[in-house]
């Protein structure tokens, strides 16, 4: 079985036991706590997205990341969380305080920002808020956004030495879970997991063996309000699953990403 170390690499685990739902829950927010929360001056606003996209309007007081910023280049293909000292230097640099609460929202149904919650977690930052539908949510609201970039005095950041390891699953790890056929579940789309499309920068087509195909954005209002659905609906989604909630899931995409919001 010849599978690339890129792919495996990405993998993430996750162990759906009650205390991680009700942590889960604690960390999504609506529009009244966020409004409530961006009055605090302990609390920064990451927009989420391309840099094109924050420049062409963003809610007061936010400052911009992308993907990028929190992928460790070091590696010959993308996808891989960044280092703690990059994350550091980079939290420096936007002028995080070890105490703040960071509130994440994008614009795609918090795919992509809770890619940065799942790497904070990794690295045992808890103070994270993800606002539920992201940036629909807040022009639904008629919230005043503005053009203007956002700066802010340049800190000393570090994390605690503590990580997360169980959110991450290593190459050895996922080849014995294929080997006990244990549950493995792709969060791609139809056609990547049948092999009718190659994302750019995959080395081939198709999926890891055993794994069960449910697309992440089986969980959202995808063509609606882009917010999480109830937890009956989830409940429902994902009832096949596992046999028990303490059972280990491997959870993978392309790149970590909708693997994330799966997680989450």
């Amino acid at each position: 079985m010849n599978i690339k170390n890129s792919l495996l690499l990405c993998v993430v685990c996750i162990f759906l036991s009650c205390h991680q739902k009700e942590a889960s829950n604690n960390y999504l927010i609506e529009i009244e706590e966020f409004i409530d929360l961006s009055k605090v001056s302990t609390t920064k606003i990451i927009d989420f997205r391309k840099s094109k996209e924050y420049e062409e309007g963003h809610v007061e007081n936010a400052i911009n990341v992308w993907r990028a910023a929190i992928e460790d280049p070091t590696f010959e293909y993308g996808g891989m969380k960044a280092s703690k000292i990059q994350l550091e230097k980079l939290f420096s640099k936007l002028g995080i305080e070890k105490d703040d609460t960071l509130v994440i929202y994008d614009d795609n149904g918090l795919c992509d920002a809770i890619r940065m919650w799942w790497v904070l977690q990794y690295y045992n930052f808890t103070n994270v808020k993800l606002i539920n539908g992201g940036l629909t949510t807040l022009k639904a609201a008629n919230l005043s956004m503005t053009t203007d970039a956002v700066s802010f005095t340049a800190t000393k950041f570090t994390f605690n030495d503590k990580e997360n390891s169980n959110l991450y699953a290593s190459k050895e790890q996922m080849v014995k879970a294929v080997e006990n056929n244990e549950m493995i579940l792709d969060t791609r789309t139809i056609d990547e997991y049948d092999g009718n499309y190659i994302k750019k920068g995959a080395f081939r087509a198709g999926r890891i063996p055993n794994s069960k195909l449910i697309d992440w954005s089986n969980a959202i209002h995808f063509d609606g309000d882009k917010k999480l659905k109830s937890i009956a609906e989830l409940k429902e989604i994902y009832a096949d699953i596992s046999h028990t909630q303490n059972d280990t899931i491997f959870v993978y995409c392309h790149s970590g990403v909708r693997s994330a919001h799966t997680t989450f």
